[in-house]
């Protein structure tokens, strides 16, 4: 395949279809993975009909083998992953008192962990000026109390993008987040597609001007 290919984990009717909209205008094929079947389906063929090639599969994200398995097959079948975009997030509205332990380790493993299997899966597949992403948030400064473990996801989520960044780097590949420092609604400064091009120029940046991780204040912030 001789277009650049993006793997969107999360693939959503959100900011997941946003994204993919704005690197198919780009002339990338998108593979999207969601564990949503309707949802993804949907997304995948409004893509096709705008002229974006693109592929799909249903997965959840939990399920590390499959998941794994997932990611492979797309950079087996592409031959190529230029960019790894990693977008789900667990909200569980509980304070610290009432988040038990497995609630919080299950949220992390979504959050976190899933970017650690896809970078894996997908690693044999990028070379050189490949990039991965992910969608980071304002909770990893200013946790919100009654979702505890999402300020926790966002943390981790934006510290594993840094030591995924040191260790991809001497083979030319970057990994950043962008975190998003407002609330995503339509037809605000925190439209998703505002976001999605952020996260568009975020990955398509230089090396030389290269940070892991980048804040987003909105369009015009």
């Amino acid at each position: 395949m001789s277009d650049p290919v993006i793997v969107i984990v999360g693939a959503g009717p959100g900011l997941g279809a946003a994204v993919a909209h704005r690197f198919g205008r780009e002339g990338y094929a998108v593979a999207l993975i969601s564990r949503d079947e309707h949802q993804v389906e949907l997304l995948g063929k409004e893509l096709q009909d705008a002229g974006v090639t693109a592929g799909w599969t249903a997965v959840d994200i939990s399920n590390e083998p499959e998941f794994r398995a997932a990611v492979d097959r797309f950079g087996g079948f592409t031959g190529t992953i230029d960019v790894l975009h990693y977008n789900p997030s667990a909200f569980r509205e509980k304070d610290p008192l009432e988040l038990t332990t497995d609630e919080l380790l299950q949220d992390v493993q979504l959050g976190v962990g899933g970017l650690l299997v896809a970078a894996q899966a997908a690693r044999p597949h990028m070379k050189a000026g490949g990039r991965v992403t992910a969608t980071g948030s304002q909770a990893a400064d200013d946790p919100w109390n009654r979702a505890a473990s999402l300020g926790v996801q966002k943390a981790g989520l934006r510290n594993l993008v840094k030591s995924l960044d040191a260790t991809l780097k001497p083979d030319g590949i970057r990994a950043a987040s962008l975190t998003v420092n407002g609330t995503l609604a339509a037809g605000t400064k925190f439209d998703v597609s505002y976001v999605a091009d952020a996260l568009y120029a975020m990955a398509v940046r230089d090396e030389s001007s290269w940070t892991p991780e980048l804040p987003f204040n909105g369009f015009g912030g």
